[in-house]
């Protein structure tokens, strides 16, 4: 009989309005891989903050080696060999490397006092043993959230920890590092550690799942081992239905060039960056981690500083100093970090919806606030946002929806031209969907997307174009019919030169 490590019975947790949880049971095996699938707002997000000591259950007992404990707290849940690495990252910017990975569990000498020497050498061990060339002092505002992700994977795994939960772990890293953290993954089953996986990629699930379990609604649809189950069977089990078309592209007439990049160039980053999109055009960027398409666009978008290069909008050449001035000619930008630069949580959702366009509720010196809201509700309602209420806080919920809150926030800027950087990064497969029929209908319209992703299925089912990057340089510009995964990963390793007909 498989030794059992963790065990839930009867988990349920309520919210103002919403029944998070209801009556949750599943078991983790020693040793093994237990990938929890479902779509966002099912639930997992709020499962793992129950076993973490984040949210306290309604009821509901929770079982490790099969002896019931309560989890209070978080340190409380290490002190149990429970460790996470959360969807949304947690780390401070302005600290180093060192001081994140040692964060609530800095070493002390005999006076009490920090010891630093010890913090260096444990930090200078872990990178190194994880081939990881950051230097420890450095602060994590010059990493990219890939670097920060792996730091987080580091963080957890060597906190010896028994129960690793990982919720989107490879959310942010490149290919090379998926195969690293899977070999680590392999390390940690051989020592007998058990890992909850949170995953919307499929393929990852069951390239090293070895049980699933589904949640729908906040309640366990079935749980299985993962070689009595298929990618379809388990896509069907989460949303309730089967998909039988993930991406709801449309071909449109397209109109004229309203949005053109010329001789972008930042040193270190990025070089003679031209590209175009038309009216009612969604054009991609691909690339590998680093490549410099999330460079290119906040320099565009005014958040970084370039060294040369203009930014014409229909035709007319623009002045773009900060994200206010990019807003202002209706060229708006949606970040692939919303903690870092998307999310306010200690606001509501309407709050986090309306703060780009407070203009269209201040006036006559007052704030308007049934306009406000009635205006926030509509497009709640069509781009299928899921919260108790208006006056929820945006942080209680799930990534999905938060991202689609943040979707809202740019929709109600009425754009013309939107970079999407990452839009379904960690959103599961009907949420992508509704995300990408949203997409269709905002060209129908003859506005133009630009979307960089890193998923290559999505931006071959969805984009007119891709621009492929590889080390801060275009390497081609692909049209529907050249479009291929072999294709545009030659480009984007650099295998190929400067071709594709799609720039023409």
């Amino acid at each position: 009989m498989d030794e059992i490590k963790l065990r839930v019975s009867g988990i349920e947790k309520s919210f103002p309005g919403v029944k998070a949880l209801s009556n949750i049971d599943f078991a983790v095996r020693k040793g093994t891989v237990h990938a929890l699938c479902g779509e966002n707002g099912a639930g997992k997000s709020t499962l793992m903050k129950v076993l973490t000591g984040l949210y306290k259950a309604d009821k509901g007992q929770i079982y490790i080696d099969e002896k019931p404990v309560e989890i209070k707290n978080p340190l409380q849940a290490r002190e149990y060999g429970i460790s996470m690495i959360a969807q949304e990252l947690n780390y401070v910017s302005e600290l180093s490397v060192e001081e994140n990975l040692f964060m609530g569990r800095l070493p002390v000498n005999k006076f009490g006092k920090v010891d630093w020497k010890k913090v260096r050498r444990e930090a200078e061990k872990f990178l190194e043993e994880e081939h990881l060339s950051y230097a420890p002092d450095q602060k994590l505002k010059t990493l990219t959230v890939s670097d920060i992700q792996m730091l987080e994977i580091i963080k957890a795994v060597n906190n010896n920890a028994q129960v690793v939960l990982m919720d989107e772990p490879t959310s942010s890293i490149s290919q090379k590092e998926v195969k690293l953290l899977f070999e680590k993954i392999a390390e940690l089953k051989a020592k007998g550690v058990s890992i909850i996986y949170i995953s919307h990629k499929m393929d990852e699930v069951f390239q090293i799942a070895d049980d699933i379990t589904i949640i729908r609604d906040g309640a366990v649809v079935s749980s299985d081992r993962a070689e009595n189950l298929d990618i379809e069977t388990v896509i069907a089990r989460m949303v309730g239905r089967k998909m039988d078309n993930a991406y709801p592209k449309e071909i449109l007439p397209l109109g004229e060039k309203n949005f053109e990049v010329q001789n972008f160039n930042s040193k270190g980053m990025f070089a003679d960056i031209n590209f175009y999109a038309r009216k009612g055009e969604i054009v991609g960027f691909a690339g590998l981690v680093g490549a410099g398409r999330t460079e290119v666009m906040r320099a565009i978008f005014g958040m970084d500083r370039k060294d040369s290069g203009t930014v014409k909008i229909d035709g007319q050449e623009v002045t773009i100093k900060s994200p206010h001035d990019a807003i202002a000619k209706k060229l708006i930008m949606l970040s692939e970090d919303r903690k870092e630069y998307g999310i306010i949580p200690v606001r509501s959702v309407m709050e986090n919806a309306s703060i780009a366009s407070l203009k269209r509720y201040f006036y006559g010196g007052k704030n308007h606030r049934g306009k406000e809201r009635k205006e926030v509700g509509e497009i709640f309602r069509k781009m299928n946002v899921k919260t108790p209420s208006l006056d929820t806080l945006i942080a209680s919920l799930s990534g999905g929806n938060a991202q689609k809150v943040l979707l809202a926030r740019w929709m109600l800027c009425d754009p013309e031209i939107m970079i999407l950087d990452e839009p379904t990064r960690g959103i599961d497969v009907g949420a992508k969907f509704e995300i990408y029929k949203l997409m269709t209908d905002i060209v129908k319209e003859g506005k133009t997307i630009v979307m960089v992703s890193s998923e290559l299925p999505e931006l071959i089912g969805m984009c007119d174009r891709i621009y492929v990057m590889c080390q801060g340089r275009i390497m081609g510009c692909l049209s529907r019919e050249e479009f291929s995964q072999e294709t545009i990963m030659m480009h984007a390793t650099g295998l190929f030169g400067k071709t594709g007909k799609g720039d023409k």
